[in-house]
């Protein structure tokens, strides 16, 4: 991003302005969510809008979640979750109180 943000107010820092300087010097064919060179062909298309969205993306590709991983990281803690509501239970049941519910074992929440 070119400004760093105080509160409302966008604000260039020398950094930025740096960087801003060499891009336009050295015009790089392309810099990842920066900037890259386009045609007057595509400016066109585009209607001549010279909004910088509309040629560069500076979204962030989001880490890819490995389903089966984290189903069974979820099942470890839900085993150890099991084991210490049993636990918690027999200090209960010494105490005279009623036990916790356990969940059942086919999945289903409590």
């Amino acid at each position: 991003m070119l400004s760093q943000r105080t509160f409302s107010i966008g604000t260039t820092i020398p950094e930025h302005i740096d960087k801003i300087i060499e891009t336009y010097q050295q015009r790089p064919e392309k810099i990842e969510r920066y900037s890259r060179r386009v045609g007057m062909n595509e400016i066109e298309k585009e209607g001549y809008n010279l909004n910088i969205s509309r040629y560069i993306s500076t979204a962030i590709e989001k880490a890819e979640i490995d389903l089966a991983v984290t189903h069974d990281k979820l099942v470890v803690i839900e085993q150890e979750i099991q084991t210490a509501t049993r636990k918690h239970n027999e200090f209960l049941t010494q105490l005279g109180l009623r036990p916790l519910p356990l969940g059942d074992s086919d999945g289903e929440a409590p």
